[in-house]
């Protein structure tokens, strides 16, 4: 088996870091900004790189381990590498943190509104922040793909993925960068819905953490802009 990636520790202590209740309560300053589609921006800002990263999935200690919270594994690894600690911003309906990566500045979003209704959290904030969707990465678990793949992405559709498809419906299309953390298929469509709501395998938990491990290695490539570097360092497994 190849070298484990040097981050593979810190990428599973996110797991102890993240069994504080979240408050589900939120002020009245929230508006969820849906009366009109957030303008694609010119390829030339969908090659400038990243000033947000989005991770996807479900609050609460309960869903902390499941497959469909790979987004959130993502977003609390990179955090606690860099020394960063989530809050709530009751505006967004959503936990954040900002960290420096590569020298620049960029926002981390985990919305807490459950996985069916991330648009919302993801809309207000790009809107929030003034930023592009060309300048966002938005991470997620990906049943077509087996566990311990992870694989970068610009544009495309949402792939019955609900989270993706509720950013569809509030951003008003898909011009922004995925990273797909896969999780496997259970074989059978009935199945799916306790498959990704459930907890991965050892095996499978640890192979998909170190996928996540591997991305964080390339995350500073995409986040200047070199996003065909990254993939092929990714995809490859190039060092």
């Amino acid at each position: 088996m190849a070298t484990e990636p040097h981050h593979i520790r810190d990428v599973a202590h996110v797991f102890e870091l993240r069994r504080v209740p979240i408050r589900k309560r939120f002020s009245g300053r929230f508006h969820e900004a849906v009366q009109r589609p957030i303008s694609p921006a010119s390829v030339l800002i969908a090659m400038a790189g990243l000033r947000l990263i989005v991770g996807l999935g479900n609050p609460g200690a309960e869903h902390l381990r499941t497959r469909h919270n790979a987004g959130f594994w993502f977003v609390d690894a990179l955090a606690q590498r860099e020394g960063a600690r989530f809050g709530i911003e009751s505006k967004l309906r959503g936990e954040t943190a900002k960290v420096s990566l590569a020298g620049t500045p960029l926002w981390l979003l985990k919305p807490i509104t459950y996985m069916n209704a991330s648009g919302a959290s993801v809309g207000a904030a790009l809107r929030y922040w003034k930023i592009a969707p060309e300048e966002m990465l938005v991470v997620h678990d990906d049943l077509d793909l087996p566990a311990g793949t992870a694989r970068l992405k610009f544009d495309g559709g949402h792939g019955g993925q609900n989270g993706l498809r509720d950013l569809f419906a509030h951003v008003g299309h898909g011009k922004f960068h995925r990273l797909r953390i896969g999780i496997g298929h259970p074989g059978h469509r009935d199945r799916v819905h306790g498959w990704v709501l459930g907890r991965p395998s050892a095996a499978d938990e640890e192979a998909m953490l170190v996928a996540i491990a591997r991305a964080l290695d390339v995350l500073p490539l995409a986040v200047n802009g070199d996003f065909n570097d990254a993939m092929k360092k990714l995809h490859t497994g190039e060092e």
